[in-house]
């Protein structure tokens, strides 16, 4: 972010990746956001500063970067609804009870993604779809309200936007990271991508179904969070890591992970965020506060 640039690719996971995007920002640069912590964390401030420096938000996320291509900005007063889709994660049809024995190693096996382990387990867990939702609230000129999240087994529509009139304008594409990493790059224009073609009559059909929110209370969290605002959400944020790091480390169970969200959430305060070191400050609270949970 120090270097002069045309485009600054935001890739840093985790909250660690704040600083660094928002000095990029600062420089008025466009950045491709693939860091979801700057929303999540710091979503005011952030979207603040990209108006005030005149930088330009491209989002990497294969959902937000869907989104991004169909969302009609000139006549957001016309959109109806987003609808963010999940792939429901390697546990989707599991038995609540079955999920307290699951291990990192089942948990970081993504269906259809290749991602990271800590990405892999937010999937897995479907605090991955809470983070973009509320990261949706902050890309996009909509309501809460209008932000749906619907299980879409296949990973082949990476999102959708319903506009007043009824029509549904979605993206598709095969569940290649490559993708919309190229969309950000060539903005405005397009660029050829060595992602796989997809071919639909391979894929055969294509699914839906409603989110189970007793298996995945990770997503009422995330709402909630979203709902409440100021620093609710750094909250959220910095407990998932601190969870799903302890998990992964051998030292709580699957399951564990949201009730550590959860615990953390009720155990600190919730406050105005005012600037990035009110993040800062927030965040460190609140890992200490989901070390302690057990």
């Amino acid at each position: 972010a120090a270097q002069p640039s045309e485009l600054v690719m935001a890739a840093i996971v985790g909250a660690a990746g704040l600083a660094p995007t928002m000095e990029a920002v600062r420089r008025g640069t466009t950045v491709a956001l693939a860091n979801k912590e700057c929303l999540v964390s710091a979503g005011d401030i952030f979207t603040q500063a990209v108006t005030e420096h005149g930088a330009t938000l491209l989002p990497v996320d294969s959902e937000h970067s869907a989104i991004y291509q169909v969302f009609d900005f000139d006549q957001a007063d016309r959109v109806t609804r987003v609808i963010l889709t999940a792939s429901g994660g390697p546990f989707r049809t599991h038995e609540i009870a079955s999920m307290r024995n699951v291990t990192p190693a089942e948990a970081i096996a993504h269906p259809n993604w290749d991602m990271g382990a800590k990405i892999s387990v937010d999937s897995a867990t479907m605090m991955n779809k809470g983070l973009e939702l509320i990261e949706v609230f902050h890309l996009f000129p909509v309501d809460k309200s209008a932000i749906d999240i619907l299980v879409h087994p296949q990973s082949v529509i990476h999102s959708l936007v319903e506009y007043v009139d009824g029509s549904v304008l979605a993206q598709l594409g095969t569940p290649d990271m490559r993708t919309p990493i190229a969309y950000a790059m060539a903005w405005p224009q397009r660029m050829q991508a060595p992602s796989p073609r997809l071919n639909l009559h391979e894929v055969g059909r294509l699914t839906f179904e409603d989110p189970d929110p007793e298996r995945f209370p990770a997503l009422r969290l995330a709402r909630e969070a979203l709902d409440a605002g100021g620093a609710a959400p750094t909250i959220l944020n910095a407990a998932n890591e601190v969870a799903v790091r302890r998990f992964l480390d051998g030292e709580i169970g699957f399951l564990d992970i949201s009730a550590v969200v959860e615990k953390t959430l009720e155990n600190v305060a919730n406050s105005a965020i005012n600037s990035l070191a009110d993040v800062v400050s927030i965040d460190e609270m609140a890992r200490r506060s989901a070390e302690k949970v057990t």
